[in-house]
């Protein structure tokens, strides 16, 4: 939708204020028809992106007073488009029959085009969000291993590497920042082995303290020490056959390191406080967010140890450095996120989009999770804004934009509309009361501003529809 016009199509009957609405949205591709036989033809030509659809046609009119009976029809044609359904008549059960069939938003004539225009282009918003959700899903659906979301060049190449080591025996060594998903790696690698069916164990050895990591590891015979009071395989040896993964690999103790070496030299593990080898037959990958190559010239990693578990090493790349694979991630954690809390959050709005792209992600894909997790939780509404995310406009990054006074009282006056607008749940005319403005001067500065109204509550459409 962003190489064309966005495409209106008005059905209206009246002549006269057919040619009032074409002049308020002489800005869109606009495309206006009478109630007529040639409606569904021209729908079918058309492909509107948004219907504005004024049910009310004169009483001796072909297709009678159910007018709003053609709606089914419409979206049959075209599922996706948009529907603005407007009347003069002020009837509950028309509305609700409206919404019933599928229309998006309702609006009560008479005309003001300020109302009718924020409806209107909201439509325009809802199935725009649509459009890119459905262009996300798509891209996601077609990435090259389950489980893991990227599309970016750098993630393409490191799926080819797991899917050409994963088959193989070969100790893997993943490299990269704290965040990327290392563990969400190492697990690709395990259920693209042919040991997929076998245990998969992991271990985290920075989490686990210096004194418990052995036993933990190795297992202990009864006796070893105090309060071992029975023979304990250890997390190897319960592994055997499978896959362990050996996260933060670094921050292994160096007497630890020596006895790693020798269980990947000679495939055997001893218990601790025993001397019978026991042989194992494991895969091993390993992860780290330190540079090894400086911990070893600092004595603090063996080197041995090092070309052991490197036996092929593969960069994790961390999210700035994945171009376009941030709203990719968003979206899927999103889903998953709205599904876990039991919240109907249907998308990102524009500006949470660019504010995803646009922003560094210092903490990586835990970072993004975690944010969104606190956003869906938090909200209010249907979409997910950059400030439920708690991230900056990316269009507010020019120094000199801060220093300017228009600039500056131009954010003061869009934070106090949306803090109003919160404050009124939505409500406009509260909210125009809140401010000491009049109604019409609000919903100028809410088209200035480009602000959804409908994230701030649901009486939103009914406040605006409201008489002056």
């Amino acid at each position: 939708m962003e190489r064309r016009r966005r495409k209106l199509l008005i059905i209206e009957s009246d002549r006269d204020l057919r040619g009032q609405l074409e002049g308020i949205f002489r800005d869109l591709d606009v495309v206006s028809v009478d109630v007529s036989k040639q409606l569904l033809a021209v729908m079918r030509r058309e492909a509107p992106d948004v219907i504005l659809f004024d049910t009310d046609v004169p009483k001796n009119h072909h297709v009678g007073a159910d007018v709003i009976g053609l709606l089914p029809q419409l979206l049959a044609i075209s599922p996706e488009t948009k529907v603005v359904v407007m009347t003069a008549r002020d009837e509950r059960d028309l509305t609700v029959r409206a919404f019933g069939l599928g229309a998006t938003d309702f609006y009560h004539k008479p005309i003001d085009a300020k109302v009718l225009s924020i409806l209107v282009r909201r439509a325009f918003r809802i199935r725009e969000l649509e459009v890119e959700n459905s262009r996300l899903r798509e891209e996601t659906g077609n990435m090259s291993l389950e489980g893991i979301i990227g599309a970016s060049d750098t993630m393409r190449a490191l799926c080819r590497s797991i899917e050409k080591v994963a088959p193989t025996n070969a100790t893997v060594l993943l490299l990269g920042e704290s965040g990327t998903g290392k563990e969400l790696i190492a697990r690709a690698v395990h259920r693209l082995s042919g040991r997929s069916h076998l245990p998969y164990v992991a271990i985290n050895c920075a989490a686990i303290p210096d004194t418990l990591l052995e036993s933990e590891l190795f297992g202990y015979e009864r006796g070893a020490f105090t309060g071992a009071n029975k023979r304990t395989p250890g997390k190897l040896e319960l592994a055997d056959a499978g896959t362990v993964f050996l996260d933060e690999i670094g921050e292994m103790p160096a007497l630890l390191q020596a006895k790693m070496l020798r269980v990947l030299q000679e495939r055997t593990v001893e218990r601790v406080g025993g001397h019978t080898p026991i042989p194992l037959n494991l895969r091993f990958v390993c992860a780290t967010n330190r540079k090894l190559d400086l911990l070893m010239k600092e004595g603090g990693f063996r080197e041995d140890l090092f070309y052991r578990i490197s036996e092929v090493a593969i960069a994790v790349p961390p999210l700035r450095e994945r171009h376009g694979d941030a709203l990719l991630l968003a979206q899927f954690l999103l889903q998953q996120m709205s599904e876990r809390y039991g919240k109907v959050v249907r998308a990102f709005a524009p500006e949470a989009m660019h504010a995803i792209q646009g922003y560094s992600w210092p903490g990586n894909v835990r970072e993004l999770e975690n944010r969104i997790k606190g956003a869906v939780i938090m909200t209010d509404g249907n979409f997910v804004s950059a400030e439920d995310l708690g991230l900056p406009d990316p269009g507010k990054g020019d120094e000199r934009a801060h220093l300017d006074i228009r600039a500056a009282r131009q954010r003061a006056e869009s934070q106090a509309v949306r803090q109003a607008l919160a404050v009124a749940r939505g409500n406009l005319t509260r909210a125009a009361e809140l401010l000491g403005i009049t109604r019409p001067t609000l919903y100028d500065l809410i088209e200035k501003y480009e602000i959804d109204v409908d994230r701030f509550g649901a009486d939103a459409v009914n406040s605006a529809a409201e008489p002056t």
